[in-house]
C-alpha cells in the first residue's frame, strides 16, 4: 500500500533519522570530488552497461502526473515538441510516444551507452525522435534543436545527478530551446527522501550531495533552493512542492517515505 500528501512542508525527522544525519558530517576528500566530477560520464556509461535496460521501470505515470503534456495543447490534435533532457534508456520516452501519437520528442543523455539503447529500441522511429549524446552542462542544445521551439521539457530526476554548482547550466541551456510561456517539468528527490538517509558515513559530497558506491551522485533538493534555482535563470515559477509518499512493506511491517519535489517552472 502507498499513502501520499502534496505540500510546501519538508518531511519531518524521527530523532534517530536526525541524529545520524547529524553525525555523519565528514567529506569525501576533494580529491575523490575532482575524480568523481571527472568520471562522471564513465560512471553513468557502466551503470548502464551492468543493468542495460532493465533498472528503472517503464514511467507510465507521467501522463497521469503531468497533465500539462494534455494541457499544454491549444487543440485536441496539435503535435506537440518535447524535450526529454537526461532520457536514460527511454522508459519515459517511448510510454509518451506510444500514448501520444501526436508528439515529437528530442531526447538526450549524458551516457552514449543509454543513448544507444534508445536507438536500438524497438519503438526508435527518426520520424517521431530525435535522439542525441549531449553533458547538458556544457553541450549547447542549439546544435540539435532549434532556439524556441519546443512545448515542453520534462527533466526528471536528472538533475539530481549534476555537481550543484553546474546546476543552472542545465537550466540556462534548456532555456534557450523551450517556447516562450511553455513550461519546464519537473521530479526529483527531495529533501530526507529515504535514499538520502540509507547512505553510510564515508558518502557525503557537500550539502544534501551523496555519491553512490557505484560512483554516480545524487542530490536531493529543498523546496527553496530549486525555487532560487530556476528563478535566477529568469523562470517563472507555476507550481513546487513536495510529494511524500509512505510505502509500506506490510510482510516486513516496513514503513519506507519517498520524498521527491514535484514542480512547474514557466519561461515567461
Amino acid at each position: 500500500g502507498a499513502f501520499q500528501k502534496k505540500g510546501h512542508s519538508a518531511r519531518v525527522l524521527s530523532p534517530e533519522e536526525a541524529e545520524k544525519l547529524a553525525k555523519d558530517q565528514v567529506l569525501v576528500s576533494e580529491f575523490k570530488q575532482l575524480k568523481l566530477e571527472k568520471e562522471a560520464q564513465k560512471n553513468w556509461d557502466l551503470f548502464y552497461k551492468r543493468n542495460s535496460t532493465n533498472f528503472f521501470k517503464d514511467r507510465h505515470w507521467t501522463t497521469r502526473e503531468f497533465q500539462e503534456l494534455k494541457a499544454c495543447r491549444e487543440f485536441a490534435d496539435q503535435k506537440l515538441t518535447i524535450l526529454e533532457a537526461g532520457c536514460g534508456v527511454g522508459n519515459c520516452l517511448f510510454p509518451l510516444l506510444e500514448e501520444d501519437l501526436n508528439i515529437f520528442a528530442y531526447a538526450c543523455d549524458f551516457s552514449p551507452r543509454a543513448v544507444e539503447y534508445v536507438k536500438k529500441n524497438a519503438l526508435y522511429s527518426t520520424e517521431r525522435c530525435k535522439v542525441f549524446q549531449c553533458d547538458l552542462t556544457k553541450d549547447d542544445l542549439l546544435d540539435n534543436i532549434p532556439a524556441d521551439s519546443v512545448d515542453v521539457v520534462t527533466l526528471i530526476f536528472v538533475l539530481s545527478a549534476v555537481h550543484p554548482d553546474k546546476m543552472h547550466l542545465v537550466l540556462r541551456n534548456i532555456y534557450k530551446v523551450l517556447k516562450p510561456g511553455k513550461c519546464v517539468l519537473f521530479r526529483d528527490y527531495g529533501l530526507y527522501d529515504h535514499a538520502m538517509l540509507r547512505f553510510k558515513s564515508g558518502s557525503k559530497l557537500g550539502e544534501n550531495f551523496y555519491v553512490r558506491q557505484d560512483g554516480t551522485r545524487s542530490y536531493f533538493f529543498t523546496e527553496e533552493f530549486l525555487s532560487q534555482l530556476f528563478k535566477a535563470e529568469g523562470y517563472k515559477q507555476v507550481v513546487n512542492e513536495y510529494v511524500q509518499r509512505e510505502t509500506v512493506n506490510r510482510k516486513e511491517d516496513l514503513c519506507v517515505p519517498r520524498v521527491f519535489l514535484q514542480s512547474k517552472f514557466q519561461k515567461p
